[in-house]
């Protein structure tokens, strides 16, 4: 049979987490989908001039002469799928994910394949439940045709595709799907059975044991949806399709990972991978002496899971970087206000543009609420002539986010930090410890001990916490997270620490600064201590030792007086 080239809009749409529907209801899952097939996809493509290829199981491959009908038809078809979909419970609810590309194929008989098709397949992985991605050769060809907004998701490096593809992403669509997910559009992740490479098959239960443990610790976080056990324990067993089994679970990333007994030692392996591009976004070894084996399964656990939430954090974050704020999701409004230098006064105003942006598309998320509340804090804190009346709207902030999330170990935790800046250390305890019983694993919530410890007379404390906090996530990296444990090792008279420490982090606050000169002073580094005492007279005009001091909630005296005496040292002026 002869082939025949020829120009076409390709559609090519997949069911999101298709193995999980089967498996909590194989009939109904087969019924419901054959009968979408039939009554809403087949009467809208034939009415949009188009012509259905095939049925690739839980897929389906389109042809149009047409890229205006084709994105048409993926808009009525995603349309169509939500509708049937409001009146079923959420777990039972089948959503496609649909890409769309304009391009060469070749006719076979009733197939087609060719570039032009597996560029339209590689665009569904990047498309959102419930949305469509597509091509720049479609975008040209529908912009100011159809009602919808697309997002630039800018070049895309495509799996087997050697040249990257600008890819778009309708806004109108993924906000409809964000909302039928819950607007906060928190990220996924799915946990599969780590391997057992040892040669005794006997110690499969260890490598269950890890998994299941990962996934329980996961769900402590209440910013992440995990999968739970029975869905990514079916896919045991070497050379995963990683992007089909993320299409198929409905997740963003994927956490794999081996076990291996070598001896009297043990070798652990974890990698994150992100589920649309397929592409690994960190990896650690942990090699461990085995005599206590549940103390390193303990330990390994908390790294994993403090090191992955915040690869995935970060992950997130540069992709809600390249989106316009007009597209942006309460979460993704949240990991962009978060990521923001908290003592810039204009960083602190784009935060809050996001954060208010987030509580209006999500009333009941109590994150956004708390980090309004932090950017009142900051303000009251990075700017020495600001009212108490700012602090106190912080306070009303935070004890809203505390009410919506009672749970929420940030929420809690910020109310600590609250309490503690109001010289309120007993109240400032209670919140930190609901914390962290909420969740351990955290490096903020370990971080904020560590601050607290360091106005409650025990800096030493304080610093192993700081240090507990990178142990669990090296890449740990919060913008006051130096200068605080710069503060606690300079009060504990480990100036040499201190010192490199504070310059390991940004040195644009007058609070920095003004601790720079202090430590320098001490150390007898006396030009060093006066040009920090000068840069913190300039970012701060009449900056004076008295002021300063009121930010500082110091519970022992003798720790006040010895950050007094270093300012003053310094040459900084006492009123």
């Amino acid at each position: 049979m002869n082939a025949s080239r020829r120009l076409a809009a390709v559609v090519v749409a997949d069911v999101v987490g298709y193995s999980r529907l089967m498996e909590a209801d194989e009939a109904g899952t087969v019924a419901a989908l054959k009968q979408r097939w039939s009554g809403i996809l087949e009467p809208l493509v034939a009415s949009h001039g188009g012509r259905i290829v095939k049925f690739m199981g839980d897929g389906v491959l389109i042809e149009f002469t047409s890229a205006v009908n084709a994105v048409k038809a993926a808009m009525a078809l995603q349309a169509g799928f939500a509708a049937a979909n409001e009146a079923l419970p959420e777990p039972a609810k089948i959503m496609l994910r649909i890409g769309i590309n304009l391009g060469d194929v070749i006719g076979e008989g009733s197939d087609i394949y060719g570039e032009g098709v597996n560029i339209a397949a590689r665009l569904e992985t990047l498309a959102a439940p419930g949305g469509l991605c597509i091509s720049a050769k479609v975008h040209v060809e529908v912009q100011g045709k159809i009602e919808a907004v697309f997002d630039d998701m800018g070049e895309q490096n495509l799996k087997n595709i050697a040249t990257p593809i600008r890819a778009y992403r309708s806004a109108g669509l993924i906000a409809a799907s964000e909302k039928s997910q819950g607007s906060s559009h928190k990220p996924s992740i799915a946990v599969l059975p780590f391997a057992n490479m040892s040669n005794d098959k006997d110690q499969q239960y260890f490598s269950d044991g890890m998994t299941e443990d990962i996934i329980t610790e996961l769900s402590r976080f209440s910013q992440l949806h995990v999968v739970a056990r029975n869905s990514s324990f079916r896919y045991r067993g070497a050379d995963l399709d990683m992007i089909r089994v993320g299409r198929e679970l409905g997740v963003n990333f994927l956490l794999e990972g081996s076990i291996r007994r070598m001896g009297p030692r043990i070798r652990i392996t974890a990698q994150l991978i992100d589920a649309i591009s397929g592409h690994h976004l960190w990896a650690e070894k942990f090699d461990r002496d085995q005599n206590d084996i549940f103390e390193v399964q303990d330990q390994v656990v908390r790294t994993i899971v403090a090191t992955l939430v915040g690869r995935m954090r970060a992950a997130t974050i540069e992709v809600a970087k390249r989106k316009p704020p007009a597209s942006l999701a309460a979460y993704e409004c949240v990991l962009r206000a978060d990521a923001l230098p908290i003592h810039s006064p204009e960083a602190r105003a784009e935060a809050r543009a996001l954060l208010e942006k987030a509580i209006a598309l999500d009333p009941a998320f109590a994150r956004p609420v708390a980090l309004l509340g932090l950017s009142y804090h900051a303000e009251w804190l990075y700017t020495l002539t600001t009212p108490d009346e700012i602090r106190q709207k912080a306070f009303e902030y935070a004890a809203k986010a505390a009410a919506l999330g009672e749970n929420d170990h940030l929420s809690q935790g910020f109310l600590g930090f609250l309490h503690l800046f109001a010289n309120e250390h007993r109240q400032a305890e209670h919140h930190f410890q609901k914390s962290i019983e909420a969740n351990h694993h955290h490096p903020v919530i370990l971080s904020g001990l560590g601050v607290f410890c360091l106005y409650d007379g025990r800096p030493q404390e304080g610093i192993e916490y700081f240090k507990q906090a990178r142990i669990l996530d090296p890449y740990f990296d919060v913008t006051w997270y130096w200068s605080a444990l710069a503060s606690a090792e300079y009060i504990a008279r480990r100036y040499e620490e201190a010192v490199a420490t504070a310059m390991r982090g940004p040195q644009s606050s007058f609070r920095t600064q003004a601790l720079l000169a202090a430590i320098c002073a001490q150390l007898n580094h006396d030009t060093d201590a006066r040009r920090h005492a000068a840069e913190t007279v300039r970012l701060v005009p009449g900056f004076s030792i008295t002021q300063f001091m009121t930010r500082e909630p110091f519970r022992s005296d003798a720790d006040r007086q010895h950050l007094i005496e270093g300012l003053r040292k310094a040459g900084l002026p006492d009123s």
